[in-house]
């Protein structure tokens, strides 16, 4: 009997399905030994003027009928084949599955190897990639273990080393992480760029033109393209536009605004422009828009978080999904490479069901920023590409929607990354008042005359029409408008955005995205509203203690360069134990100094307004807790009086019409319900559209 042993019951069965006789296949369901999660569990030696670090492995309690069953078959097998997910997470449990099945030790320190112990890879599930996975066998990738080691480990000293800090100087039950720490900061940051930002007035002139030849009949020319709008852009061949840069923890950011900070400024300017104006220049060009590349991890996060405001998590486990499934590619990876057989493919189908207009005269190909070649796998794509007649997925038997819509987004993007470009016409032209070129106003325009790759990944293209217009022509104005504007702050993060900025600065990797921000999340630092993620009293609280004290951890150059040096072990070009010493010295020092000399801080809590009705002496404040705020006594602990905290959200109940509030599952996150529950049972996790 030969076995394979794979992660997840799921994937057991797709593989199941290309083999007969003489094959058993074997679910490990996830991992199952890890380091303890109630004891620190690494073991640190100082060693020649360093440190080496020994990581305790233990088994997983809830799971001694696979381990026993695991041991059984690798007993029995004649040959093992170790199938699960060809990343570093995927070898680690490769790897610890190689000890159990060779009864080894359990914190064995070597391969735990035998010669009918074989490793296997494959990024897509279907019969031709298993079958030549199983032709070209190899051993565990010691480098990719010990990069996941590295990590796991670091994650621990730092997480087991800060939280109880933590506990002491702020509050009981919070944690830190190398990783997770960071993602709050920038919430943090950006939030106190938005508190800090002064809001400027501003103004913009308009006119609407029309063809000097034209008579105003009415609002049916308009539509027709007869008018068009255009705006005041240069005085005196300078531009009105001012643009400001503000620089930003993560960045610059671009405030733009005109020097018209005067409604009367704008008034004078109009009342001394004449009715007459002429094409001073135009030119008209066609632009490609080239097609997206497929997907990465973080940019498939991305646009699901854009197109169905989904959170990473659920991106993440819907893919995964559809992986073990067998429908599309491995859905961890940095690479916008694919293969030479799915590019012909595509091109196939292209042909096909779309015309050779559609169908560049060569494929396309894309650069790959991946800083790990052993994790740059092939993009995110379908696994077939079956003609779109009823649907992509008409014949794949997918009940569940969420599957339903990922795969059709990452069928789209894969085919339209191979299709021809999308052609706009566009049209530029300038306009000054006939004998005085001192204002200058401009327009563009623009309309798609071939829709190229949207015809299969569908986007929109900005359209504005413009009427047949002549250099030199005459135009005149029917009216001009002042318009009143508002500099705007930088935007609060959104999951597509934070994610955005995690991937620029080398903080974690895409595979990890979805963890971190559902950690932040899960332990009370940020919230998110609206779509928006806003940090808490204890989010701001937990980062000014890590940035005044350990500001070298919540850095983005140091996290960057961790990770960095991640990269380089699972190359072979570091050593794990050096790299964590180098980290660890400075650390632990730094570590026992403000244990002993930092002060308590104390974290502000939000009045109510209200007495507390049960001592009559407190007042009542707002205060966070495992699942959310609360409202309690502010002489806790000596009054326990506790209330639940109902935010209002300036919208009523759509069945009962009563006020709705803000409530928190078991897990923190923020959702809707109605104030009379359980009288009334509504909920929801969006904010009703009106």
């Amino acid at each position: 009997m030969k076995l394979i042993i794979v992660e997840s019951p799921t994937k057991a069965r797709t593989i199941a399905k290309f083999f007969d006789k003489g094959f058993e296949i074997f679910a490990t369901m996830g991992h199952f030994r890890d380091l303890p999660k109630s004891r620190f569990g690494v073991e640190i030696k100082e060693k020649n003027g360093g440190f080496s670090f020994l990581p305790e492995y233990v088994l997983d309690t809830k799971k001694k009928d696979i381990i026993s069953k695991i041991k059984k078959l690798c007993k029995k097998a004649e040959i093992i084949y170790l199938a699960t997910d060809p990343d570093r997470e995927g070898e680690a449990i490769a790897y610890h599955t190689s000890v159990i099945g060779s009864n080894s030790k359990v914190n064995s320190d070597t391969s735990g190897q035998n010669a009918k112990i074989k490793r296997i890879v494959f990024h897509e599930i279907t019969k031709e990639a298993i079958d030549g996975a199983l032709k070209n066998p190899h051993k565990i990738d010691v480098n990719l273990v010990n990069a996941q080691q590295a990590r796991r480990v670091l994650d621990r000293l730092v997480g087991y080393s800060l939280s109880p800090l933590l506990w002491k100087k702020i509050k009981k039950g919070l944690s830190a992480g190398r990783v997770q720490s960071v993602a709050a900061r920038l919430i943090v940051e950006r939030e106190r760029e938005i508190e800090k930002f002064n809001s400027e007035k501003f103004f913009r002139i308009g006119g609407e033109f029309r063809k000097k030849d034209e008579r105003i009949r009415g609002l049916e020319d308009d539509k027709k393209g007869a008018g068009f709008q255009a705006e005041l852009v240069k005085i005196d061949g300078k531009s009105i536009e001012l643009k400001e840069k503000h620089n930003l923890f993560d960045g610059e950011y671009t405030v733009a605004k005109t020097i018209l900070d005067k409604e009367d400024k704008a008034k004078e300017i109009i009342s001394s422009l004449s009715k007459n104006f002429q094409i001073s220049n135009l030119k008209s060009k066609i632009v490609l828009r080239r097609p997206f590349p497929p997907y990465t991890t973080s940019t498939l996060q991305q646009d699901a978080a854009r197109r169905f405001g989904w959170p990473a998590k659920q991106t993440m486990q819907t893919a995964q999904r559809l992986f073990e499934k067998g429908l599309i590619t491995y859905h961890r990876t940095d690479s916008t490479i694919l293969s030479g057989s799915a590019v012909a493919a595509i091109r196939l189908l292209i042909s096909k069901e779309f015309g050779q207009k559609y169908l560049p005269a060569k494929p396309i190909f894309y650069k790959t920023r991946s800083k790990l070649a052993q994790e740059a796998h092939e993009a995110i794509r379908a696994t077939n590409f079956h003609p779109p007649a009823g649907g992509s997925t008409s014949n794949l038997q997918l009940n569940d929607q969420r599957e339903k819509k990922l795969y059709e987004l990452i069928w789209q993007r894969a085919v339209a990354s191979q299709t021809a470009p999308a052609k706009i016409a566009q049209t530029k032209i300038e306009l000054t008042p006939v004998n005085d070129a001192k204002y200058l106003f401009a327009a563009t325009g623009s309309s798609v005359i071939f829709d190229g790759f949207s015809r299969v990944y569908p986007i929109k293209f900005s359209e504005n029409t413009l009427p047949p217009l002549k250099e030199k022509e005459e135009v005149n104005v029917s009216d001009f408008n002042i318009t009143e504007h508002n500099t705007s702050p930088p935007p609060r993060y959104n999951e597509a955005s934070l994610i955005a900025s995690l991937e620029r600065h080398g903080i974690g990797r895409p595979s990890t995205y979805a963890a971190i921000i559902f950690t932040i999340q899960k332990r009370l630092y940020v919230e998110k509203k609206e779509g928006k993620f806003f940090p808490t009293t204890i989010g701001f609280a937990v980062n000014d203690f890590l940035v005044m004290y350990f500001e070298e951890i919540v850095n983005l150059p140091f996290t960057a360069e961790m990770e960095n040096s991640f990269d380089d072990v699972a190359k072979g070009t570091k050593e794990w134990q050096p790299v964590l010493s180098d980290f660890w010295g400075p650390f632990a020092g730094k570590l026992k100094k403000t244990e002993e000399k930092a002060e308590r801080v104390k974290v502000p809590l939000e009045k109510t307004g209200k007495k507390c009705p049960k001592c009559k002496e407190g007042d009542l404040v707002v205060r966070l807790g495992r699942f959310g705020k609360f409202i309690a006594c502010s002489r806790f602990p000596k009054c326990d009086y506790k209330e639940n905290h109902n935010e209002a959200v300036g919208f009523n109940c759509p069945d009962c019409g009563a006020p709705a509030v803000v409530r928190r599952s078991k897990r923190g996150f923020r959702f809707y319900g109605c104030s009379k529950y359980p009288a009334c049972k509504w909920l929801s996790w969006k904010k009703p559209k009106k």
